[in-house]
């Protein structure tokens, strides 16, 4: 419940913010993609252009900008709520463990899963995100596609997401793990190694889930 209402007080925030940025462009206002773009120049912006809005047209923006803000304390007060229940779980305190896994994608795996042994194997958890290549067999030839995108799409998000940052930070690391992002990224490029890592770590977060285990990184 808690990841549905934030996801959906994300979406507005999102709405909200391409609704900012296209009045501003009637107005031949441009700011920079990114919410810590529109967060910092809004201001700046509406006052800079005060001459070509009536009175309304300024207090309606000033209004949105508002909004902004009131959205952005929500995610934050929802962004603690998630940080509290993952202290609170102890299969959460060993999936946050894992690089590129955080309490976001901690406790909406261990929501969404519930008893990871309903997996025969981290393969199978992995399937079951749609984490691993579709594939295409003809004439004894085996080709593998793309992944499956199937199940959760929110949870497979969350993972790509952290994946991304475990691929960027792999450039100034000596580990093990991060040589095979580096040469994956070589051969592959950098979103196939993002897959690739969400995957891998959907396949690890599958063993502290299912045996009550304790994540130990291969140095």
């Amino acid at each position: 419940m808690l990841h549905r209402i934030r996801s959906r007080v994300i979406q507005e925030r999102t709405a909200l913010i391409n609704q900012m940025r296209g009045l501003l462009l009637e107005y031949g206002a441009i700011i920079p993609q990114g919410i810590g773009q529109i967060r910092k120049n809004f201001i700046e912006v509406l006052d800079s252009y005060t001459s070509h809005l009536s009175d309304r047209g300024k207090l309606l923006l000033t209004d949105l900008y508002e909004q902004l803000r009131d959205l952005d304390l929500k995610i934050a007060h929802y962004d603690k709520s998630v940080q509290q229940v993952c202290r609170e779980s102890e299969v959460c305190q060993r999936l946050v463990q894992v690089q590129g896994v955080g309490p976001l994608t901690a406790t909406a795996l261990v929501a969404a899963v519930g008893n990871a042994k309903v997996f025969k194997s981290g393969r199978q958890m992995a399937a079951w995100l749609g984490l691993v290549p579709r594939q295409c067999s003809s004439g004894g030839k085996q080709v593998l596609l793309g992944i499956s995108k199937r199940g959760d799409r929110y949870l497979r998000s969350l993972l790509i997401h952290g994946a991304r940052a475990v691929v960027k930070q792999a450039v100034r690391k000596l580990d093990t793990m991060s040589g095979w992002i580096r040469g994956l990224k070589e051969r592959r490029g950098y979103n196939k190694a993002c897959v690739a890592v969400a995957n891998k770590n959907a396949r690890i977060l599958w063993a502290p889930m299912a045996h009550d285990t304790c994540y130990q990184a291969n140095q």
